[in-house]
């Protein structure tokens, strides 16, 4: 097999998250002569994706809950992408692409199998009964198909990895800790501050595990104390998600007067630029990209002391860290920053010299490539 004959296929459980988090990963690996094939369910972002040049294929996943009929078909759709595209590389990104796609890669004896564990998302998160029960039904199956010597995983950030290795999922050999998708810094780059009133984002899925309700009752703070700020959340509901918020949910807040809705947007770079704080109040993450973002367009940021936002705000430099699940600590945090404007301009300047450091996404892509060529070495030398 040489350089130009590799095949890699990245399996995702939407569309959207390909064309806005591998795209440039994409973009790279057919540079570097791979064939490049996406496979997800099929939604808004397929054209773009084709657009790009891409092949891509459909996978029909359930997103919401298990429903073993057609769990079952989604896995024999993917074990047929799997035999007629013969991937050298089958990259999964997400909770059922992860175990599909691990099922599919050893069945069929892909050479290598790369499982992303992008945040713990609701499955680690929520406390439900039907987390719970979830919990239970997934951990022993991550246990069996992770010791799978062909498989390697990447984490975004140390607590997971070590959190995955303390529970004996995963060998510490096949992990790897690459922070993040990374950001494009072209794209995004400091802009002056807009005119006062301070706005104040948060940007997300539109989760309750994302601390929007953390979000909404900060503003409800300043609200009781007349203070002029704007409270602006851009995104949408993720209805496949069980931790999503109803939409009637989200108007009943812009009625109040506490929030202003933007829905989702294309257009992040203009939307930073509108904006003189960015907050994220998760209960936990991987590295999220729009903090990254954010502190890229050189906006400072208040989120959760949590694994993730903790890689990207550098408490008292970047931004401020909170107290999780305490909509008083977020607010009190963004008191602090709505008050004293030379303070946002110097963490929004050390922000951005941050992500420059550690999260170019250049770079983060090819730590990423060097994993498929390290396994890829591995297999050929244990075929030899």
């Amino acid at each position: 097999m040489s350089l130009l004959d590799r095949k890699i296929l990245l399996f995702a459980n939407t569309d959207w998250y390909l064309y806005n988090f591998r795209l440039s990963l994409a973009h790279l690996l057919r540079e570097r002569g791979w064939e490049v094939v996406l496979a997800s369910p099929p939604g808004n972002y397929t054209p773009h994706l084709e657009d790009e040049g891409f092949r891509w294929v459909p996978v029909v996943l359930s997103r919401r809950g298990v429903i073993p009929h057609q769990e079952l078909r989604s896995l024999l759709r993917l074990n047929v992408i799997c035999k007629k595209e013969r991937p050298d590389v089958l990259h999964n990104f997400t909770i059922k692409p992860v175990i599909y796609g691990s099922l599919t890669g050893c069945w069929l004896g892909t050479p290598v199998v790369v499982n992303s564990i992008t945040g713990l998302g609701y499955l680690f998160l929520s406390e439900t009964y039907g987390a719970r029960l979830l919990r239970s039904l997934v951990m022993p199956v991550y246990r069996y198909l992770l010791a799978n010597p062909r498989i390697r995983v990447i984490f975004e950030n140390d607590s997971h990895q070590e959190l995955f290795l303390s529970r004996g999922l995963v060998r510490a050999w096949q992990t790897t800790v690459i922070q993040g998708v990374g950001v494009d810094l072209i794209r995004f780059s400091p802009t002056p501050e807009p005119s006062d009133p301070p706005v104040v984002l948060m940007a997300s899925r539109l989760l309750w595990d994302k601390g929007v309700r953390e979000f909404v009752e900060a503003a409800r703070f300043f609200t009781l104390k007349k203070t002029m700020v704007r409270f602006v959340l851009v995104g949408s509901p993720d209805p496949g998600n069980p931790s999503s918020i109803p939409v009637d949910q989200i108007r009943s807040w812009v009625q109040e007067g506490l929030i202003e809705w933007w829905g989702h947007r294309n257009d992040m770079p203009d939307v930073f630029a509108n904006s003189h704080i960015v907050v994220l109040p998760s209960y936990g993450e991987g590295v999220p990209t729009v903090l990254m973002e954010a502190a890229a367009s050189g906006r400072p940021i208040v989120a959760s002391d949590v694994p993730g936002c903790r890689e990207v705000v550098c408490h008292g430099e970047t931004g401020l860290l909170t107290r999780v699940k305490d909509p008083r600590s977020v607010a009190e945090a963004l008191e602090t920053l709505i008050k004293d404007k030379d303070l946002r301009r110097r963490m929004g300047q050390r922000g951005r010299k941050w992500v420059e450091l550690r999260f170019d996404q250049k770079v983060i892509n090819e730590q990423t490539l060097r994993v498929y060529n390290d396994a890829l070495q591995v297999k050929k030398g244990e075929m030899a």
